[in-house]
């Protein structure tokens, strides 16, 4: 079949620049994102307590504002009230509205519930006016909670507003209620800074902005442009204690945090853009990046270049085996690389030179197997010598054997069958030749011929033929049985002789066999066609050789075709009944 080689060398490549590149470029990749992952949260934890403390901070800011202004009202509520108009409380009254800018108005009620004294910046000044302010929410609440702060109102749909009232210590000293501007946060608001950018702003519990950097957002007093800030309050409501990122009004994305205004009920936000915030970790993540690419770039080149290395000399491996492999056991592959490569090579030419040898041995057991029956041709092969194969003159003992009743039989029944049974019979008479070591000199039709004591001879050969013979009765007629419930009226008859014959090779050029050429073959022969079935004959110069090491019973002397003078006869006791 033709075969490229380059497509397993593509392959190959390809396997082994993906497998190293993964081992370099993968472990870089997982601890630059399992770094960039992790930056990006210790970052975030970072700006959440940033942003936490920057709102606390700014709360606390608002609070000490709304305080101051309440501390200053404490103040005007220290001494009880007196019959008559009191023109040092109205001079401490105009001096807080010096002091404090945001306070517009201040009205002072006495225990009673009745105006002694108000000033404002906006509107005409009163002392002594009576009204009674006792149902007065502010009165009320200053009165139960001693400070009392009320909701923001809107003058006129713009400015913030808030009542502010503050109860004396003593029920006789009465309560004063300022109102407050808020605009005057804005420069709390203001001075708040969360990085470069970031800013703060103050919505109320209904969630209208009090305090913010860009003042008129609050004057104008648009609820539908603060949506996106209470929407941002909401989502931090929903998640407390965490920086949120949501848009601001101008819509653009912010991180936010909040801290609650305690007493007024206000929330005071804090936010910072998301690219200000997160410009550090993103700076360090394109960083990352940058690494990780000039990672990978390297990745591939030291991927590539030991591919290279490591395909190099599996070409000039491939290349010696397809050699080796197509016959060439001379060749030997030559690597000076010093590690498993060069290990390998010389494995190979290892390899290389026991198929040579190998490659030789076949072809002597090829070649004897053209004029040797494969046991002679193993022989022969084993010793090393085929010295043994020449024609000389030794005592053999010869076995034939062959089947009672084969030439009716073949004649009858299917060549299935006929084949079938001379399989069987074959592989049993192979395995017992095998067993004993003798010398299988082939089969002729049901007839078999095997010699014992040459081409290697053996002690005892004639014992060794007679118990050869034994268990090819036995394991022959094991298969009989079956064979004759099938209807195959067979037999087994053996007949073995000793004495001396010519052994050798013997033939011509093309085709040569190992024979004994002698008058104990012919005797062996006869021995075998005059024996019945299950029954073992041998000649005397056999029986004399085994003595008494084997059950013999000597029959009449036959006649044999060949012979002048009847024959000694002896049969086989090996224990089967007739």
């Amino acid at each position: 079949m033709p075969h490229s080689p380059d497509a397993p060398r593509t392959s190959l490549f390809r396997k082994y620049f993906l497998a190293l590149f993964a081992a370099v470029a993968l472990p870089l990749l997982i601890a630059g994102g399992s770094e960039a992952w992790f930056g990006y949260h210790d970052q975030r934890a970072r700006l959440n307590d940033l942003l936490d403390a920057e709102a606390r901070g700014a709360a606390a800011k608002i609070q000490d504002f709304m305080e101051g202004i309440r501390d200053q009202l404490g103040w005007m509520v220290q001494l009880p009230w007196s019959e008559n108009t009191d023109e040092r409380r109205r001079l401490d009254a105009l001096r807080l509205l010096r002091q404090v800018p945001a306070v517009v108005s201040l009205r002072l009620i006495d225990a009673a519930g009745k105006e002694r004294l108000f000033v404002s910046r906006i509107g005409l000044n009163r002392v002594e006016s009576g009204e009674d302010h006792s149902a007065n929410p502010a009165v009320a609440g200053a009165r139960s909670g001693r400070v009392w702060f009320g909701p923001v109102t809107f003058y006129g749909g713009s400015e913030p507003f808030m009542t502010v009232s503050v109860a004396g210590n003593r029920s006789a000293v009465g309560v004063a209620v300022a109102e407050v501007n808020l605009k005057f946060i804005w420069d709390v608001i203001s001075a708040i800074r969360v990085g470069r950018t970031g800013e703060a702003f103050v919505l109320d519990q209904p969630g209208r902005l009090v305090a913010h950097p860009d003042i008129s957002l609050v004057l104008r007093a648009d609820e539908a442009a603060t949506q996106p800030l209470q929407a941002l309050r909401a989502a931090i409501l929903a998640r407390p204690g965490q920086a949120i990122t949501g848009q601001d009004t101008a819509r653009n994305s912010v991180l936010a945090a909040m801290a609650p205004i305690p007493g007024v009920d206000w929330s005071v936000i804090v936010k910072q853009p998301v690219t200000e915030a997160f410009r550090r970790i993103n700076a360090a993540l394109w960083r990352t990046g940058v690494l990780l690419i000039a990672g990978t770039v390297l990745a591939a080149v030291l991927a590539y270049w030991l591919t290279q290395r490591m395909v190099g000399p599996i070409r000039l491996l491939e290349e010696g085996v397809a050699q080796i492999g197509a016959g060439q056991f001379d060749h030997r592959i030559s690597l000076g690389t010093g590690d498993e490569f060069e290990r390998l090579a010389t494995r190979f030419n290892e390899m290389a030179a026991e198929l040579a040898v190998s490659q030789e041995r076949s072809e002597r057991i090829s070649r004897l197997r053209r004029f040797l029956a494969p046991q002679v041709a193993e022989l022969v092969d084993r010793t090393g010598d085929d010295s043994v194969l020449d024609g000389r003159r030794v005592e053999v003992v010869v076995v034939f054997c062959d089947l009672r009743g084969f030439t009716a039989f073949s004649a009858q029944a299917e060549p299935e069958t006929v084949m079938s049974v001379l399989g069987e019979y074959y592989g049993a008479i192979e395995a017992v030749v095998s067993v004993h070591g003798a010398t299988l000199m082939g089969f002729s039709g049901d007839g078999a011929m095997v010699l014992v004591n040459a081409p290697v001879s053996c002690p005892d050969p004639a014992l060794r033929a007679v118990s050869m013979a034994s268990d090819m009765q036995m394991s022959v007629q094991k298969h009989l049985v079956g064979w004759r419930t099938r209807g195959h009226q067979l037999g087994f008859g053996v007949g073995l002789a000793m004495g001396p014959a010519t052994v050798g090779r013997i033939g011509s050029e093309g085709r040569l066999d190992y024979a004994a050429i002698g008058n104990v073959t012919n005797l062996a022969s006869r021995l075998c066609a005059s024996a019945r079935d299950s029954e073992i004959l041998i000649d005397r110069a056999a029986a004399r050789a085994v003595g008494s090491s084997v059950p013999l019973v000597e029959l009449d002397p036959r006649s044999l075709k060949g012979f002048d003078q009847p024959v000694p006869v002896f049969a086989v006791v090996f224990g089967i009944g007739h």
